[in-house]
């Protein structure tokens, strides 16, 4: 994990640059895609859809809320549904793709254009967005 500074622009640029946003996107349904078939079911995805924090706390604002098992599981049967396009059950890469496309742009309108400090992980779409930006100011490069 690492303190990384941020907004909106940082991520619609990696957006933007389709070669770079679609090698992470493939790469992220590869590891998840356990059986190699290129289509995701849900408990190919259950533990990324968790990930997301959708019923996390963010910024130590609120608590956890309590919900049920039951309801927990329909919470990430509904975010997985929203990959699921053409709702065959399952998700291919092109689905995985404009999902993560639209979940980055949300990110990317919720933080608006002032920067901002935030950890972000090692290895996933945030710090990757920092990475490329960082790499382009190296280069000499205006984003």
């Amino acid at each position: 994990m690492s303190v990384e500074l941020l907004d909106g622009t940082t991520i619609l640029g990696f957006i933007e640059d389709e070669v770079a946003f679609n090698t992470l996107i493939d790469a992220r349904f590869a590891s998840l895609d356990s059986d190699s078939d290129g289509k995701l079911t849900y408990a190919e995805m259950a533990k990324e859809l968790m990930s997301l924090r959708v019923l996390g706390s963010y910024f130590g604002a609120m608590d956890e809320p309590s919900l049920s098992h039951d309801e927990a599981a329909q919470l990430y049967q509904g975010l997985f549904k929203q990959f699921d396009k053409d709702g065959d059950g399952m998700v291919d890469l092109k689905e995985f793709r404009m999902e993560m496309k639209e979940v980055m742009l949300a990110v990317a309108h919720g933080l608006g254009f002032v920067p901002v400090q935030m950890v972000v992980k090692e290895g996933s779409f945030l710090k990757r967005a920092v990475d490329r930006e960082l790499n382009i100011q190296a280069a000499g490069v205006s984003v």
